[in-house]
């Protein structure tokens, strides 16, 4: 494991980019397997008491079938595949720790975006990492902490990279909040897989 020398945040967490881990080739090759093989569905969400569909695209993987509940939607993870094994491989290598899911989210054009929020749920492993991957179109990611007018923080802003990889560890999720915000700029797709430590679930028979 070998972690970039400055951590992103100023306080209170740590985010560690550590650029492009793939050669484009294989970059390439992961969107494309990513794009064809994976069993994308439109997210669903609750918020405000309204049901709200998505454009963006999810699907959810792990070790077992278990459940994982966000936003008031719960999803329960298909197998891995082949590919996505690849990856979580080379995603504990960087980061030093273990993951049994992922989540992954396609954003079809620069109009599809994630709004602020933390990766808080409770059968997260508390302070555990968070490997992201992003394959496809370079977009920024941003993050702002949740008393930023109190502490007089400043938005930290990451450009994610084809083919690179992001960690979030310690105190992130506690104290601050990220986002994907949409652009005008003309983009084509992009996939993002974060992958998680689940510590509470529940074994479910499909």
């Amino acid at each position: 494991m070998l972690f970039p020398n400055l951590n992103l945040l100023p306080s209170d967490g740590e985010v560690f980019y550590f650029g492009k881990v793939f050669s484009e080739k294989n970059a390439d090759f992961y969107l494309e397997r990513l794009l064809n093989t994976i069993e994308w569905k439109n997210d669903d969400a609750f918020i405000l008491g309204k049901h709200i569909i998505t454009k963006r695209k999810v699907a959810w993987y792990g070790d077992r079938p278990f459940s994982y509940t966000y936003s008031k939607s719960t999803k329960y993870a298909l197998p891995w595949t082949s590919e996505l094994l690849e990856l979580k491989k080379i995603a504990e290598e960087k980061s030093g720790s273990s993951y049994n899911s992922c989540l992954l989210n396609l954003y079809h054009n620069n109009e599809e975006g994630m709004a602020y929020h933390s990766d808080d749920e409770k059968m997260l492993k508390d302070e555990g990492a968070i490997a992201s991957l992003s394959f496809g179109a370079q977009r920024n990611f941003l993050f702002r902490h949740k008393k930023a007018k109190e502490n007089n923080l400043p938005t930290i802003t990451v450009t994610l990279e084809h083919g690179s990889l992001l960690v979030m560890q310690g105190a992130t999720q506690k104290n601050w909040l990220h986002r994907l915000p949409p652009t005008k700029k003309l983009m084509g797709a992009r996939v993002n897989l974060t992958f998680r430590t689940i510590v509470q679930f529940d074994d479910v028979k499909m």
